[in-house]
């Protein structure tokens, strides 16, 4: 019909133009930021959000020096790869278009990247991630570009570890049930500048054990997935502003806020909020994304152990006034505890001392030396101490009689 339309147009003398009608093109996929301060001589680490993905999945990412008209790394100036371990891209967005990935760069990486700017090659680098389609088409390759230098104001403001200890620096210890735990905190690096806010919580003994994806901070997670992770009795909350030093230590929560009542072991979580941070502005084609305090690692837990006060250790071996024949030989066993620095032996006639060991936390058992023999015919007793990293008495057994005789 149309055809026919078109002829009668041009047999009464008017000329017709014929637009075909095509097809838009497919948007290529990109990614937000497309270039970043990076570290030289530290870890970096980045949110990204790769944009209008078309039937992808991303592959392997690269780092190298030189890319190529396509996006693809150069051969020949590839300075390493992102280890699968730590691959945390994860599809986001509505219509399920982006992914987010955290670009880790270890300083390794720029290391490699420092020594070839040393030889008259160009400072910057490439983050290149491909994208694979799912439906047969070609590979596509989306490149950041990663600008050496210093680890102050213009990098990404991230953690790069997190390590727990006692404020006394001592190593932590089962406390009695109703004592009140030793002040401790977290010893935190960082790149960038920026608000370190969060909060502590607190993981009772029954309480549902969380995922790895519970433990990362909310800025590694992708905007939708933000507030879903499972949540705990809060202790103390805080916020601080970090200078561009590197490090800072936390203190933990208020010792007398942490329950005693209940045994077992408790977990401490820090809990590391999302926070504006210029330096590392993400968009993910709607809003701008929060990114202050991204980490590459599920953040560690601090463990420690209530016990009850009147527990005792279990004595195996010898039974209660046993006697131990001359020549025998005299082994000590006992159940072992968790949580104990060490134990202590204390073998006595009548209240004093005659023999005393001090033994590991992983030993439950010890022969005595042959010269506690020519105690022969005199009433013993025996007891096990199991001892805190400073030296104080955890907990302790019952004492047991035993005597040692003449005869074989």
């Amino acid at each position: 019909m149309m055809h026919k339309n078109i002829q009668k147009l041009m047999g009464w003398g008017l000329s017709v133009a014929i637009v075909p009608l095509l097809t838009p093109p497919i948007q290529a996929a990109t990614v937000s930021p497309t270039g970043v301060n990076v570290a030289t001589f530290a870890t970096t680490t980045v949110f990204l959000t790769f944009l209008n993905l078309n039937n992808q999945i991303p592959a392997e990412a690269l780092w190298c020096g030189a890319v190529n008209a396509n996006g693809s790394c150069v051969p020949g100036t590839v300075f390493g790869r992102l280890p699968r371990r730590y691959d945390r891209s994860r599809v986001s967005g509505l219509g399920n278009t982006n992914y987010t990935d955290i670009m880790s760069i270890p300083a390794s990486i720029t290391r490699k990247a420092y020594q070839d700017a040393l030889r008259g090659n160009q400072s910057d680098f490439f983050y290149v991630r491909r994208l694979v389609s799912t439906t047969g088409g070609i590979d596509e390759y989306v490149t950041v570009t990663c600008r050496l230098t210093s680890s102050g104001a213009g990098v990404p403001f991230s953690i790069t570890s997190v390590k727990y200890q006692l404020a006394d620096g001592r190593t932590p210890s089962p406390v009695g049930s109703g004592e009140t735990l030793p002040r401790f905190g977290a010893n935190i690096t960082y790149n960038g500048t920026g608000r370190l806010k969060g909060r502590w919580e607190v993981i009772l003994p029954g309480d549902a054990a969380p995922t790895q994806r519970d433990l990362l901070t909310e800025a590694t997670l992708p905007l939708e997935e933000r507030g879903l992770q499972r949540r705990y009795k809060q202790l103390e909350r805080f916020d601080l502003f970090l200078q561009p030093n590197g490090k800072v230590f936390l203190p933990g929560p208020d010792p007398a806020t942490l329950p005693t009542g209940s045994t077992g072991l408790h977990q401490v979580l820090l809990r590391i909020e999302a926070t504006d941070n210029s330096a590392g502005t993400s968009f993910n084609n709607i809003s701008i994304v929060p990114t202050g305090g991204v980490a590459g690692f599920p953040l560690p837990i601090f463990r420690h152990t209530i016990v009850p006060k009147s527990s005792r250790i279990a004595l195996i071996q010898p039974n209660s006034n046993t006697q131990i024949p001359t020549g025998q030989q005299l082994r000590f066993s006992w159940q072992g505890i968790d949580g104990t620095s060490g134990y202590k032996l204390e073998v006595k006639q009548s209240d004093r001392v005659i023999f005393s060991a001090l033994l590991s936390g992983t030993t439950t058992s010890y022969t005595a030396p042959p010269w506690l023999q020519k105690t022969s015919g005199k009433a013993l007793n025996w007891q096990i101490k199991a001892l805190k990293s400073d030296g104080s008495i955890l907990m302790e057994s019952e004492t047991r009689n035993l005597q040692l005789t003449g005869g074989k």
